[in-house]
C-alpha cells in the first residue's frame, strides 16, 4: 500500500511539473506569433510624395505653374528659385549674381540653384516629363535628400538633379533643388 500512495505521488509530482512547463513554454510562444503592425516608412512616402508631384506639377497648365510651384515648394525656396530664374534680366526686381548670392548665401548653395533655369529641369520646352530615378540618399530629422532624374523621352532629355523635402504638418515640401 505503501508503495502505491509513494507512486501515486510522483505521479502527481510529474504531472505538476509538467505543467509549469507548458505554461512557461505557452507564456513565451506568443512572442513570434504576435503580428505588429509596421510603422510607416517615411522616407518611401516622400519618395512616392515627391514623384507624385513632380510628374503632376508637369501635367499642370502653363498658366497655373506658377501657382503650382508654390503648392509644392517651401515659401523660401519658391523666392530663392524665382529670384535665381530672374538672375540679370531685365526685369523689375531682378537681381545681379553677386546681389543673389548676398541675399542667398546663408540659407542656400546659391553655386547650386541653377540660376537662368527653370524649376526642377533646365529645358525651356518639354513634353512629357516623368521620373525615371528616384533614390533617397539620407534623412536629417525631417529634412529627406533624394537623387532624382527626370526625363522627357520625345525630347531625349535627362534631368539629374537632387531634392530637398522637408516635412511639415501638412505633409511634404521642396525645401531645395541642387540643379
Amino acid at each position: 500500500m505503501r508503495l502505491i500512495i509513494l507512486s501515486s505521488l510522483f505521479l502527481i509530482l510529474s504531472c505538476k511539473e509538467e505543467n509549469k512547463n507548458t505554461i512557461i513554454k505557452a507564456n513565451q510562444a506568443p512572442k513570434e506569433n504576435i503580428v505588429t503592425k509596421p510603422e510607416p516608412n517615411e522616407s518611401e512616402e516622400a519618395k512616392k510624395w515627391l514623384t507624385e508631384s513632380i510628374e503632376k506639377f508637369f501635367k499642370t497648365d502653363l498658366s497655373t505653374m506658377d501657382s503650382a510651384m508654390q503648392n509644392i515648394t517651401t515659401k523660401d525656396y519658391y523666392e530663392y528659385k524665382t529670384d535665381a530664374t530672374n538672375v540679370e534680366m531685365d526685369t523689375d526686381g531682378s537681381l545681379t549674381e553677386k546681389e543673389f548670392d548676398q541675399k542667398w548665401k546663408n540659407k542656400f548653395d546659391t553655386k547650386k540653384a541653377g540660376i537662368d533655369v527653370g524649376f526642377l529641369i533646365s529645358g525651356q520646352d518639354w513634353n512629357e516629363i516623368k521620373v525615371s530615378k528616384c533614390n533617397f540618399i539620407s534623412q536629417d530629422g525631417n529634412n529627406y535628400l533624394f537623387d532624382v532624374v527626370l526625363e522627357d523621352k520625345e525630347y531625349k532629355a535627362e534631368y539629374p538633379i537632387q531634392v530637398k523635402l522637408v516635412k511639415e504638418k501638412e505633409g511634404f515640401l521642396i525645401a531645395d533643388v541642387l540643379q
